[in-house]
């Protein structure tokens, strides 16, 4: 079924709790805007502690019945939602593009990333399959089975709204927890309209909870007791609070924070194929991406020319309303972002480095948070524009003597997201899949988040916990394995026995 948008000037978006919409209690909610008029749409509810634990208690209740549903079912309801979202991608597309901004096509390419992630946990019934060793010992069977922790929690950032939940919640309920969402509560539409879908497709109330808040409701899902594992994506510095938090409080946590994704581009590189990637990797989502490329590492004599052919690509890129078809890149998400990234730009250029393109130059009618793109060259590593996650559209160039250099500079960066590498040469791109100190790495790909089937997760100060998100190490941070040693023997040879246990 196609759920039709609603047509209202000032939507109040509340909680749903144990299946049913939420009227907030707490008194207090927040602005939702449009980027890209800067006027205020919506507003939000923020959570009390009460309502947090309303949510929790209503996926604890839940927890018992669902764990123990079979995997044929957990697989059907699955299917059903996958189909729900599929039926109504544009319209969750155009809630995200509302609040968040980014363009329509871009919003529409979110919505699928995490169908993806959908599509891994149908195959729960798979995924679960144990290990079985049978005849470990004489009689002796062992036999390892995988079970859910009980209630968990994921927290998710405003740039991917309707994404960065799907890395958590399918693969979480698929393998038999509940949940509790907190999304971003500056656009939260979509993911509470994904909720009801979830709701639609049949599963049953409490198995997944959605409450809107801020740090009040946050603080309370990392120390509730009956929240047994957080997953979270934002800034490092909110990542390591919550991991810190949330183990102190005797929990499992994943908490993915931020990223200073670098780009070598050797001399023997197809410039122009690099240059386009730069851009696409720079400013697609006016670079509210954790994912973007905001370092490129021109080597060598590739440096003027790779910069040139980014600024002449830069010239041609159309910014406007996410919903304008014409529009390539959108606004960002508040105006004290755009406020904020505007002033690395000034930072850049009194520290010293060419502004190439000024994006504080560009005039867009209305009051609307947008900020046109920026290239920055002659970088050095000392500057704030270097070593800060700015988080817009900003490209900072730096320039390197060899691929060795490039390598180093990477390594000796705090982040570890994501780093990729443009060359022809087989076996430099082999080294560098060897020496990047990142989690993933892009051979001729600038932005290389994985698929579905793998799993996504940096290094360093861009990734706490011991299992990355989604994918497999989903699976494994979603549940506990448990073992067990089983024998039937004839009771006529039983006896009394105090040596230690031997396999034989």
């Amino acid at each position: 079924m196609v759920r039709p948008l609603k047509e209202n000037p000032m939507n109040e978006i509340q909680h749903l709790i144990d299946g049913v919409a939420s009227p907030s209690t707490s008194g207090n909610d927040g602005p939702i805007f449009d980027p890209a008029t800067g006027q205020q749409t919506g507003t939000v509810a923020l959570a009390s502690v009460a309502e947090v634990d309303a949510a929790v208690a209503s996926a604890r209740s839940a927890f018992d019945g669902w764990s123990e549903v079979s995997l044929a079912r957990r697989t059907k309801l699955m299917y059903e939602f996958r189909n729900l979202l599929v039926a109504n991608a544009d319209g969750v597309a155009a809630r995200l593009s509302a609040e968040h901004g980014k363009v329509l096509d871009d919003a529409r390419g979110e919505v699928a990333r995490g169908i993806e992630n959908v599509e891994f946990a149908c195959g729960i019934a798979d995924a679960l399959k144990g290990l079985h060793s049978e005849g470990a010992s004489t009689g002796v069977d062992v036999y390892t089975v995988r079970r859910p922790l009980g209630v968990v929690a994921g927290i998710t950032p405003f740039n991917f709204p309707a994404m960065v939940p799907m890395w958590m919640f399918p693969n979480a309920i698929a393998c038999g927890n509940t949940f509790v969402l907190k999304p971003s509560e500056r656009d939260p539409s979509a993911p509470l309209f994904i909720a009801e879908l979830f709701q639609e497709a049949g599963f049953p109330p409490g198995v997944l909870n959605v409450v809107n808040g801020d740090k009040v409701a946050v603080d309370r899902l990392v120390e509730h007791p009956d929240v047994k594992a957080v997953s979270f994506v934002g800034s490092t510095p909110i990542a390591r609070y919550v991991y810190a938090s949330a183990t102190a409080n005797g929990k499992r946590a994943q908490a993915m924070g931020g990223a200073k994704n670098h780009m070598i581009v050797l001399p023997d590189a197809d410039l122009d194929m690099a240059a386009d990637a730069a851009v696409s990797a720079a400013y697609g989502s006016a670079g509210e991406r954790c994912m973007a490329i905001s370092v490129v590492v021109a080597v060598g004599d590739a440096g003027d020319r790779l910069v040139e052919a980014i600024r002449v690509r830069m010239e041609k890129l159309v910014i406007g309303p996410g919903t304008d078809p014409a529009s390539e890149m959108g606004p960002l998400i508040t105006r004290e972002a755009r406020d904020r990234v505007a002033g690395y730009i000034q930072a850049g250029a009194d520290a010293g480095c060419r502004v190439v393109v000024d994006g504080r130059d560009q005039a867009f009618d209305g009051d609307g948070f947008f900020l046109g793109v920026s290239l920055l060259d002659h970088v050095t590593t000392d500057m704030s524009v270097y070593t800060d996650e700015i988080f817009g559209p900003v490209l900072s160039v730096v320039r390197a003597d060899s691929y060795a250099e490039g390598a180093q500079m990477i390594r000796d960066n705090p982040f570890g997201n994501g780093a990729a590498i443009f060359t022809r040469d087989g076996g430099a791109a082999r080294q560098f899949q060897q020496d990047a100190d990142a989690g993933m790495v892009g051979i001729n790909v600038p932005i290389p988040v994985p698929v579905g089937y793998h799993s996504f997760g940096g290094w360093n100060d861009s990734a706490f916990g011991d299992h990355t998100i989604y994918g497999p190490e989903g699976l494994r941070f979603y549940t506990r394995p448990k073992v067990i040693t089983s024998r039937w023997p004839d009771p006529s040879t039983s006896g009394v026995d105090l040596g230690f246990p031997r396999n034989d």
